[in-house]
């Protein structure tokens, strides 16, 4: 019997890379939710996904988890496996403007898909959660134990949140979770908006890039397949209760290392136009993995210098596309 894997947010970036990762495995059939939110443009999903709807073993539908009840017939219908919950509003600045709409879906939404997974007997609930968890905290590298009380943005709150919910399904309900926060994923398909992603679009047009601070902001920038085998050992972890990983890379790197890395990608300078700090952001992100290489055997093994230039190759094949 082929294990059904339900991923919402599945036409997304990291979503997307699951995917693929899970059709390669001919043990697995897979459905995905998305809502193609308007956030950036909808053929960005359609190109992540055009290679899955050609698969036997895959199902796409449109929906929104913030409908309890579609997503009631969806479980009743399917009746998956495992479920990991990747569809969310994301994004720290955007939920400075709009946080009662990340509230809605990052909350009301997993909520939805909780209650569906206890109903109807889901064996694995993987959550994607997020560094931001974490805000401003001082101790580094952040670990899982560390204090989760010092929030910078609304987003990541809904995160926090998101975890306290399945750490609080999984005790009164006995559903088996995992909560993982990820670190600043970046790799082909990444999100337009991310910064990896607009600097280098600007510096391929030759357009400034505005960095905010003095460029000694930090970020322990992951790559999206050390992710996906981060979900994949997860989805197979064999818990009965609640547990919580970072999957990072234990490397943080500068804002401006991260432009230089780009430079040398492209073989182009940056124009660099400096600004002030952003409201909402931290100085710094950096994964203490040592509990999800111990209990996951969780290892990652791409570079920055390297996926940066796997994501530069990819977005000039795109370009031409």
């Amino acid at each position: 019997m082929k294990q059904k894997i339900l991923v919402t947010g599945g036409a997304g970036f990291i979503g997307s890379h699951l995917v693929d990762s899970l059709l390669l495995d001919d043990n697995y059939e897979v459905l995905v939710i998305d809502n193609f939110d308007d956030y950036y443009e909808r053929k960005v999903k359609e190109n992540n996904i055009q290679n899955h709807l050609r698969s036997p073993r895959y199902e796409l539908i449109e929906a929104d988890i913030r409908d309890r009840a579609g997503m009631d017939r969806i479980f009743s219908a399917w009746k998956p496996d495992a479920v990991v919950h990747l569809a969310a509003k994301a994004g720290v600045r955007p939920s400075l403007e709009i946080p009662s709409t990340y509230v809605d879906v990052n909350l009301a939404g997993t909520v939805n898909l909780l209650d569906a997974a206890v109903k109807y007997g889901v064996s694995k609930f993987v959550f994607g959660s997020s560094s931001s968890v974490y805000g401003l905290n001082d101790k580094v590298p952040f670990s899982e134990t560390d204090p989760t009380l010092l929030i910078a943005s609304p987003y990541g709150a809904t995160k926090a949140s998101g975890e306290a919910l399945c750490r609080s399904y999984s005790h009164c309900f006995g559903l088996p979770i995992v909560a993982l926060r990820f670190f600043t994923v970046f790799g082909p398909r990444q999100r337009p908006d991310l910064a990896i992603h607009l600097f280098a679009k600007k510096i391929a047009k030759g357009e400034p890039l505005s960095l905010f601070g003095d460029g000694t902001t930090s970020r322990d920038y992951t790559y999206v397949a050390d992710i996906v085998a981060g979900i994949r050992k997860s989805i197979d972890f064999d818990h009965p209760g609640y547990e919580v990983f970072n999957l990072g890379n234990d490397h943080p790197t500068s804002l401006l290392d991260l432009v230089t890395a780009l430079e040398n990608a492209m073989n182009k300078k940056a124009i660099i136009h400096w600004k002030p700090m952003q409201i909402g952001d931290v100085p710094r992100t950096w994964a203490n993995f040592e509990k999800a290489h111990t209990l996951l055997g969780y290892t990652p093994s791409t570079s920055l210098e390297v996926g940066i230039e796997r994501f530069v190759q990819w977005l000039e094949e795109e370009s031409l596309a």
